[in-house]
C-alpha cells in the first residue's frame, strides 16, 4: 500500500481499510460458524464502523446487522439493507427508536429491560404488528478486560438477570401479549477476550434458561472477540472462535437435552480493527527534560480509544519500518488537552517534520468515536483493494463543521 500516494490524494489524517482483509476474516467465521444441529447466523456489530458503504459489503457478504441507535439504523435504511436481517439493540431506546423500528419492520428488537418491553407491546398494538424479540440477558460472566466494556457483571447497565422479577414480569408479559413474540435470547459478557472459558460458561447458563421453554428458540452468544493491538495480545483465531462455540453449544444442548433453533454471533471489532490503519504526518518534534516527542495532526479527535480505554497500538514510520528503532516516544495528537496521547514510551526510529506515521489495527472505534472536539474537521476514509483506492467518507469542511449552527 502506497501511503505517499494516499497522503497526496486524501491529506492526512486518514482512515484507510484493507478491504480484503475484512472479507477474509468474514470469510473465516462463515465457514467455521457452522452446525447440523441448528440454524446459525452472523451479524455484524456495525457500532465498530458504521458508514454506508462498510454496510453494502456486509450486505454483498451476505451477513445480517446488528445496530444500536436510531442513526445506525437510518444508514441501514438507506442502503437498502434487508430489514429481516437487522437486529436492533440499546439499553435505552426511545419511543421514537422503537417507532421506527417498527415502521421498518425490523427483524428483531433485542429487548433490554421490561419499561422497553411494554413501550414496544404500546406501539406493536398501536400499529397492529407482530413484533419478534429476544431478551438480553445478564449472565453474570465477568470475562477478563477493561472495566469499561465488560458487559455482564451482575451490576451491568445491560439486561436483565434471569429469574428476577423483572425477567419473570416481562415472560408473562409476552404470554398474554398478542403482537410480541419472543424469538430467543441475547448476552453479551464484553469485548477484548482472549479466552474461550467465558463464553463456554455463558453457553452452559444460556442453555439451562432454554430448558424452561417448550419450543426451540435462537441463541445469540455475542461478540468480543479479541483482535490484536500490539505483541502483548494473543487473541484467538477467528475460525478457532467460530468452531469452539458451536462444538461448545451442540455438546451442552446434547448434554442438557435442548434443541435450539438457531446460534447467532455478533463480530465487529475482529471483522474491521486488524484492517483500518490511520495515517498521519509528523509535525513538531520535541524535547523535554524527560520524553521526547512525536507531534502529529490527529489525536484523540481521530481515535479516543487512548484516553478512554488506555488501549495501546503498534506504530511505524512509512519508509522506516525496517531502520533501527532507538528512541523511545510519546506520539501526541493536536488537541489543547494534555490526555491527548497516541502512544507513550513507544521505540520508533529517529523521525522528521513532514515524516507519515502510521496507527495499525485503528478499524474499529477510531471513526466511530471520532468527535469535533477543537473543533477538529473529521477525516476522510479511504478503501483500498487489489492496489486501487477509493474514498468512501469525504473530509469534511470548515463549511460542514457549521453548517447546524444558527
Amino acid at each position: 500500500m502506497n501511503y505517499k500516494e494516499l497522503k497526496e490524494k486524501y491529506g492526512t489524517p486518514l482512515y484507510v481499510y484493507d478491504i480484503h482483509r475484512i472479507k477474509e476474516i468474514i470469510h473465516q467465521y462463515q465457514t467455521n460458524f457452522k452446525s447440523s444441529q441448528f440454524e446459525t447466523e452472523i451479524l455484524y456489530a456495525s457500532k465498530a464502523f458504521n458508514v454506508k458503504e462498510m454496510l453494502r459489503l456486509i450486505k454483498d457478504m451476505n451477513l445480517s446487522l446488528d445496530v444500536v441507535s436510531m442513526g445506525e439504523l437510518y444508514t441501514a435504511v438507506c442502503v437498502d439493507f434487508p430489514s429481516h436481517k437487522i437486529y436492533f439493540h440499546g439499553n435505552n431506546k426511545t419511543e421514537e427508536e422503537i417507532h421506527y423500528a417498527i415502521e421498518h419492520n425490523v427483524g428483531i428488537l433485542v429487548v433490554d429491560n421490561q419499561y422497553e418491553l411494554e413501550k414496544i407491546e404500546e406501539l406493536a398494538s398501536l400499529y397492529n404488528k407482530k413484533v419478534s424479540i429476544y431478551i438480553r440477558l445478564n449472565v453474570g460472566v465477568e470475562a477478563h478486560t477493561h472495566k469499561y466494556i465488560i458487559t455482564s457483571h451482575i451490576d451491568s447497565k445491560f439486561g436483565i438477570l434471569y429469574n428476577s422479577l423483572e425477567y419473570r414480569n416481562m415472560i408473562s408479559l409476552i404470554k398474554n401479549s398478542k403482537h410480541i413474540e419472543l424469538k430467543g435470547f441475547h448476552c453479551h459478557i464484553g469485548s477484548q477476550i482472549f479466552d474461550f472459558y467465558p463464553y463456554d460458561i455463558a453457553i452452559e447458563k444460556l442453555v439451562a434458561i432454554a430448558k424452561d421453554f417448550p419450543y426451540p428458540l435462537d441463541m445469540n452468544l455475542g461478540g468480543g472477540f479479541g483482535a490484536y493491538y500490539t505483541e502483548t495480545d494473543h487473541p484467538i483465531g477467528y475460525e478457532a472462535m467460530a468452531r469452539h462455540l458451536i462444538q461448545k453449544l451442540e455438546e451442552e444442548l446434547t448434554k442438557q437435552d435442548v434443541k435450539i433453533h438457531k446460534a447467532l454471533i455478533e463480530p465487529g471489532r475482529s471483522i474491521v480493527a486488524e484492517a483500518g490503519t490511520t495515517l498521519y504526518t509528523i509535525g513538531g518534534i520535541k524535547q523535554t527534560p524527560n520524553r521526547l516527542y512525536y507531534f502529529v495532526d490527529g489525536g484523540m479527535t481521530d481515535n479516543i480509544r487512548p484516553a478512554l480505554y488506555q488501549a495501546n497500538y503498534t506504530l511505524d514510520i512509512v519508509g522506516k519500518e525496517n531502520d533501527f528503532k532507538n528512541k523511545v516516544v510519546t506520539v501526541a495528537g493536536k488537541c489543547c488537552e494534555s490526555g491527548d496521547i497516541i502512544m507513550e514510551n513507544v521505540i520508533l526510529p529517529e523521525a522528521q517534520k513532514g515524516d507519515l506515521l502510521l496507527t495499525y489495527s485503528t478499524g474499529a472505534y477510531g471513526y466511530s468515536m471520532s468527535s469535533n472536539y477543537n473543533k477538529a474537521l473529521t477525516p476522510a476514509v479511504v478503501f483500498v483493494e487489489d492496489g486501487k483506492d477509493r474514498l468512501v467518507v469525504k473530509r469534511q469542511t470548515l463549511e460542514e463543521l457549521l453548517e447546524r449552527e444558527i
